[in-house]
């Protein structure tokens, strides 16, 4: 039992495992923050699975919490698997989808500039802040919602998330798919992404905007998941990251508005899941600010992440468009960047 209260950190972070090598103690018998080491129930024999170290990883998460004096940031930690993308790396990210000029910048511009386009971004996020590596990724709509059909969402084919796939690899980036249910459901839609899934640099993002849970056409009003949504993508994911064993997904929930994300504190991100919330949504910046005080900082989940419209933002000011030097004064810093 003793060892249970020296780490009791490690028990709080990790469901249904035993800990065996949670952490290290000198001859003097105290306790050293090192990666920590689990095996798995069910298995045979018996898995080991090794996590971060969480000294570094604490002092990692206080420098994105910005100085936060509310309490709330930084999160309680979660710690994750080994190999884990937050909060070691920032993420840059172009959204869009291919059949699309007006989706975002993925899809609008011709592969070659608009890869162009995105290795200059992260050269401007890196120069920004020289702590932290800064990730290309392309965020790809892989179920998009429509208002015709029987189910208000279509289905994108293989070949070209094999495309995306195929780009993601070229700047040695990370592929998001994100999903539109329209009348559907998460349940119907992630297993069939599962194939791609199971690449491990390959990441999942959900839209409650367009979840049109009564029915509603989608764009006509928004919609919204609630904490068990999210927390069933959570569980698919991790059972996947198990079951292949993976690195940890990052799951990206958008949100520009309180119904979008009901019940936000009961989501539970996981050893193998990595929970962020994507600061959406369009508008000058003092609208986009107020929408994140509201919506992000004032509801904490594990990490925050933030959407920049290169249209929609500098329609009223040309100038609207946030800059890398002025998102990072934000609390938390966000550690996640998507353009559209």
């Amino acid at each position: 039992m003793e060892i249970i209260k020296k780490c009791a950190l490690v028990t709080t972070a990790i469901v249904s495992v035993l800990v065996t090598q949670s952490c290290n103690t000198n001859s003097a018998g105290e306790t050293k923050n090192d990666s920590l080491t689990v095996a798995t129930k069910g298995d045979d024999p018996i898995k080991k699975v090794q996590l971060v170290d969480t000294a570094d990883y604490n002092k990692r998460m206080l420098v994105i919490s910005n100085g936060d004096t509310s309490g709330k940031w930084p999160t309680k930690p979660i710690y994750p698997l080994a190999g884990a993308i937050f909060p070691y790396n920032r993420v840059v990210a172009y959204y869009g989808n291919l059949y699309s000029k007006r989706m975002g910048i993925l899809g609008e511009l011709p592969k070659n500039q608009m890869l162009a386009k995105l290795k200059g971004e992260v050269v401007k996020w890196q120069k920004a802040d020289t702590s932290i590596p800064v990730m290309p990724a392309l965020h790809y709509v892989a179920v998009t919602a429509q208002s015709n059909g029987g189910k208000q969402r279509m289905r994108m084919p293989s070949k070209q998330i094999d495309t995306i796939v195929s780009w993601a690899k070229e700047i040695n980036g990370l592929v998001f798919l994100d999903v539109q249910v329209g009348w559907s459901t998460l349940q119907e839609e992630i297993p069939e992404l599962e194939k791609y899934l199971k690449m491990p640099n390959v990441h999942l993002g959900i839209d409650p905007e367009f979840s049109m849970k009564f029915g509603d056409i989608p764009g006509k009003r928004i919609g919204t998941f609630n904490s068990d949504d999210v927390n069933y993508t959570i569980n698919y994911l991790a059972e996947l990251v198990k079951k292949n064993n993976l690195p940890p997904k990052i799951l990206v929930v958008h949100r520009f508005t309180q119904g979008m994300v009901t019940n936000a504190m009961n989501i539970k991100p996981t050893p193998e899941v990595q929970v962020l919330m994507d600061m959406d949504g369009w508008g000058d910046k003092i609208l986009k600010k107020s929408t994140w005080l509201r919506y992000i900082k004032k509801e904490p989940v594990q990490f925050a992440g933030f959407k920049l419209f290169y249209k929609n933002d500098t329609k009223k000011d040309k100038n609207g468009l946030y800059k890398p030097e002025e998102l990072l004064q934000f609390t938390p810093k966000p550690i996640y960047i998507q353009y559209q």
